[in-house]
C-alpha cells in the first residue's frame, strides 16, 4: 500500500492539522500518540485531548512538530491570518526534474480555478491548489535572487 503524498496535504482546520501532523508521524516514523506524547514529555491522554479538542498551547506545538517531522499546525495558522508559509530554498540549481514539478503543482492550480468558476470544484480542495503553487513559486524566486547576489567567496592564504 502506498502511502500519502504529504507535499500535497493542505490542513483545513486546526483540529485537521494536529490530526495530519499525527498521521504523518504515524505513517513516517511509525510514532504512535503514546509515542509522541512521550517524546514531548506529557502524558497520552493529555495528547489525545488536545487532538479531540483541536487545542493546544503555543508553546507545544514547535516540539509537536518536530517529534512529527511536518509542520502543519503552523501552516495552518500562518494561513488562517491571510500569510503564506514558504519554505526557504536551498540555494541549489532545480533540475528538470523541479521543472517538471513546478509545471504539475500550477497546472493542477490553474486546473481547480477552472473547476471552481464552473461551479465543478469545491473552495477548499481550489485554496489547497493555489497555495502550493504560490509556494512552488515563492521558493524559486528566492533562489533566483539568491543567484542574483552571490555570497563573497573568500580566499584562503
Amino acid at each position: 500500500m502506498r502511502g500519502r503524498n504529504w507535499k500535497r496535504v493542505q490542513p483545513n482546520s486546526l483540529r485537521d492539522a494536529m490530526r495530519l501532523c499525527k498521521d504523518h508521524a504515524l505513517e513516517k516514523k511509525n510514532y504512535s500518540v503514546e509515542r509522541i506524547a512521550d517524546l514531548m514529555g506529557i502524558t497520552a491522554d493529555l495528547l489525545y485531548k488536545w487532538l479531540a479538542s483541536g487545542k493546544m498551547p503555543a508553546s507545544s506545538i514547535p516540539s509537536y512538530e518536530l517529534i512529527t517531522g511536518v509542520n502543519f499546525v503552523t501552516r495552518w495558522l500562518a494561513a488562517s491570518t491571510g500569510y503564506l508559509m514558504i519554505v526557504m530554498p536551498t540555494g541549489r540549481n532545480a533540475s528538470a526534474a523541479d521543472m517538471q514539478a513546478l509545471q504539475e503543482v500550477l497546472t493542477t492550480a490553474a486546473g481547480k480555478l477552472i473547476q471552481f468558476y464552473a461551479n465543478k470544484t469545491d473552495a477548499t480542495s481550489t485554496i489547497a491548489a493555489i497555495q502550493q503553487g504560490m509556494e512552488g513559486l515563492a521558493s524559486h524566486k528566492l533562489n533566483v535572487e539568491k543567484f542574483q547576489q552571490p555570497e563573497f567567496e573568500f580566499n584562503e592564504e
